[in-house]
């Protein structure tokens, strides 16, 4: 089962992308999160230890790998590179383990144009398509907005995109971008997972004003949770309730 967690930031995504990573690695399944954000922090939501963290890089920021594989210098663009470099490798060398839960950064490119192309971008592009065909038992990717740079394997290969919204409009305005850019690509499993929700008129407001897309459940507000990121432990151990709804949500999509 491989599923892309998205949604406009700030709103949680990455608090449940952890919350259903470890659920899952709880039920006995073999689990790979991915950190796609630009600014990784699923490792802290998942409580990884600092011996585990010292050991883990972003795959863009390998310069080395990066020339080794695709023949050109990491940062430079035009000339010739390899556009399918190999990544077969990748996922078991430089992922890190805790709990049953393997976890793989991914790292950023930031180049001026859209149209640029650059072995980190190819780099990247290959190992997305590559995660896709694996035989994880469960892949959860833990995106940004974005999702056009995955391209086809997502609509082929995703069983569904979950996107997480607060209870606002601005929430649910990202969340109907994030959908018509998964639709474009033929994304058509899409869940809504409202966070940060206080009562039942809020949770009312997300059933009513969901922009076409099953609500998959609710996750309650609770301090705890930035608590648990002061303390640098799970959120999934420090927070019950959270982790009773996440187990919920996680048997829900496995049916």
């Amino acid at each position: 089962m491989k599923l892309a967690i998205s949604g406009k930031g700030g709103v949680g995504k990455t608090t449940f992308s952890a919350l259903l990573a470890q659920a899952y690695a709880d039920m006995g399944r073999d689990v790979l999160a991915v950190d796609a954000d630009p600014s990784p922090c699923l490792s802290g939501a998942l409580g990884f230890p600092e011996d585990k963290l010292s050991k883990l890089k972003p795959i863009a920021e390998m310069d080395a790998l990066i020339e080794e594989r695709t023949g050109a210098k990491a940062g430079t663009t035009g000339g010739f590179f390899t556009i399918n470099p190999r990544v077969d490798d990748i996922p078991e060398r430089f992922s890190v383990s805790h709990r049953h839960v393997r976890l793989l950064e991914m790292g950023s490119v930031d180049l001026g144009g859209s149209g640029c192309i650059c072995p980190e971008a190819a780099m990247l592009k290959t190992l997305f398509t590559h995660l896709m065909f694996r035989d994880e038992d469960v892949l959860i990717m833990d995106m940004y907005a974005g999702v056009e740079h995955l391209g086809r394997a997502t609509a082929d290969f995703v069983e569904a995109m979950i996107i997480v919204v607060e209870p606002t409009r601005r929430s649910l305005g990202t969340a109907r971008q994030i959908k018509k850019l998964a639709t474009d690509i033929g994304v058509e499993r899409l869940w809504l997972v409202g966070n940060k929700v206080r009562n039942e008129d809020e949770s009312d407001f997300l059933e009513k004003e969901t922009p076409g897309i099953p609500v998959l459940g609710f996750l309650p507000a609770d301090l705890r949770v930035q608590e648990a990121d002061r303390l640098g432990i799970p959120v999934y151990d420090h927070v019950p309730a959270l982790k009773i709804v996440a187990e919920e949500m996680a048997k829900k999509l496995l049916k």
